[in-house]
């Protein structure tokens, strides 16, 4: 048995305005406030002494591996990143960015809103445009049926509704 593993797909490099922001305030959070505060505690420990046995120490350093790991993550793929700020043309039309309302055959209604990897939230809707729900649903307009098959089957959703919400029109 080999330890090997492919290769993940790259995800798309876009992210709304407000993923954006997200993602450089955890940046700043992390560069200015989680790294110096740990540093300082990782420092205190170092200073007691034997650093073998010292359990705070060695978590401490484990713990500023992670944020430092973070941070590199963050500042490469904040870089890469394409901001979408604008609605597009055709507004009709499911593109990133749209919250869409979809009705299953069961009669049930999900809203989601199609986003960047980076911003994904099951609590607030947001899917990933990677997602086999959002590729199903690029470029349909309202009424338009989708066949989407997940762990669980395949599933039949009808569009019932597309919105930008705070993107602007371009």
């Amino acid at each position: 048995m080999s330890r090997y593993r492919a290769p993940r797909k790259p995800s798309t490099a876009l992210i709304t305005v407000v993923g954006q922001r997200l993602l450089a305030a955890e940046l700043k959070r992390l560069w200015k406030d989680e790294r110096p505060q740990l540093t300082r505690r990782v420092a205190e420990a170092a200073a007691q002494g034997d650093r073998s046995e010292n359990a705070e120490y060695t978590y401490g350093k484990k713990a500023l591996r992670e944020i430092d790991a973070r941070i590199r993550y963050l500042s490469k793929r904040l870089d890469e990143l394409v901001i979408v700020d604008r609605a597009p043309a055709d507004t009709s039309r499911v593109y990133f960015g749209a919250w869409v309302t979809v009705q299953d055959s069961a009669g049930g209604t999900q809203r989601y809103r199609i986003v960047g990897a980076d911003e994904l939230s099951r609590a607030s809707g947001h899917i990933s445009i990677d997602s086999p729900l959002a590729r199903a649903l690029l470029g349909k307009r309202c009424g338009d049926e989708v066949e989407v098959t997940g762990p669980s089957g395949t599933l039949t959703l009808r569009l019932q509704e597309i919105d930008y919400g705070d993107a602007e029109p371009t």
